[in-house]
């Protein structure tokens, strides 16, 4: 009966230890490298890969391009046509602005800001039975007018929302191919802010004559310090901590280049005011930014900041998403018409109209 007994411990020990062992070995082994690993998933617009396979609409021919006539140059800004394919990989599209072409094209693009005066200024009806027309715009609402006066004339919607038909936003993020050692350039100053647009009566402004009560802020722009050249723009932000990504107004998915190209192309983290965090972290990793509403008080804020400034440890953390995450913010004009390019052979679009541009976007 003792000799039951003591076998009965001994496999009851062995069970018991084999089992903590299988527990410590798979918590060790699956845990602890993904806590290493960036799992957020961010918005990013469809993959730009090569699109010479992919099926043609509204052409049933797969050798037929797409005419896509560009009703006008988007506030006058001129720009080469041809960049499609050597810049994304992008074929199959003849992007032109030519109206004697209009008949023939398969889709119009049209800029909201060089139409909304007058409804004269939209492409003549009736339209050809094949033809898509896209509203195109890359502006907020509060700076758009007359949004009424598109109702029931567009069968796809083009712009920096989500839930656009085509999807364009301002930047966004990608793997890195190569994970390495993030280098960041040496800071000698806290924050900066470039402003070409200074409004008292804006949101960001109060904010920023607020929060320099409490820190230095270092103003570049009309009517503040002057940037000796445009391109040095990211050498002076670099040599920053923090910068003031302030939108010039709070709207749902609107994140411009003002965190792309100022704050992550110059290595400053960027402080942002524009819509919810939740909204943010759809675009950017959610501890690449610091949000304005998650501090009680400017003061709070501020307190923040400088709290930041004097703990490496902690200010570097914000950097740890660049190991496996790079941004991209190279966004021109070309980029969005080869986005709407790339749209329409990817997608079979039914024959439908937006019933109001106004009510979805505002």
């Amino acid at each position: 009966m003792v000799n039951y007994v003591m076998k009965a411990n001994y496999i009851f020990i062995l069970i018991s230890t084999s089992l903590c062992f299988v527990i410590y070995f798979t918590l060790f082994t699956d845990l602890k490298p993904k806590q290493n690993k960036i799992s957020h998933q961010v918005l990013q617009p469809e993959s730009t890969e090569n699109l010479q396979n992919a099926s043609l609409y509204p052409a049933g021919n797969k050798q037929a391009e797409l005419v896509i006539l560009l009703w006008t140059w988007p506030n006058g800004h001129k720009f080469s046509l041809d960049r499609c394919m050597p810049q994304y990989g992008i074929a199959g599209c003849h992007l032109t602005t030519n109206r004697s072409m209009y008949k023939q094209a398969d889709a119009v693009v049209i800029h909201h800001k060089d139409v909304s005066s007058n409804i004269s200024l939209l492409p003549p009806q009736p339209r050809p039975p094949h033809q898509l027309w896209i509203w195109f715009n890359m502006e907020p609402p509060i700076h758009l007018s007359n949004l009424h006066l598109m109702d029931n004339l567009f069968n796809l919607t083009l712009s920096y929302r989500q839930d656009s038909d085509i999807f364009s936003p301002y930047g966004w993020v990608e793997n890195v191919s190569n994970p390495g050692k993030v280098s960041i350039p040496k800071k000698s100053k806290l924050v900066s802010w470039v402003i070409s647009n200074w409004r008292p009566s804006d949101k960001r402004v109060q904010y920023y004559e607020e929060l320099r009560k409490h820190i230095p802020v270092d103003v570049f722009g009309k009517e503040h310090m002057p940037i000796p050249d445009s391109t040095l723009l990211t050498t002076i932000i670099s040599r920053y901590k923090f910068y003031l990504a302030f939108e010039n107004s709070q709207h749902k998915d609107y994140i411009t280049e003002k965190v792309w190209r100022n704050a992550f192309d110059s290595m400053a983290v960027p402080v942002v005011l524009g819509p919810t965090r939740a909204n943010y972290e759809l675009f950017l990793p959610p501890h690449s930014f610091i949000h304005i509403n998650d501090f009680p008080t400017v003061q709070d804020l501020a307190a923040y900041l400088l709290d930041l400034d004097v703990d490496d440890e902690r200010y570097l953390s914000y950097f740890q998403w660049r190991i496996q995450l790079q941004p991209v913010w190279k966004v021109s004009w070309i980029t969005h018409y080869c986005k709407a390019c790339h749209s329409l052979h990817r997608k079979r679009y039914v024959n439908k109209t937006v019933p109001s541009i106004k009510r979805w976007f505002i």
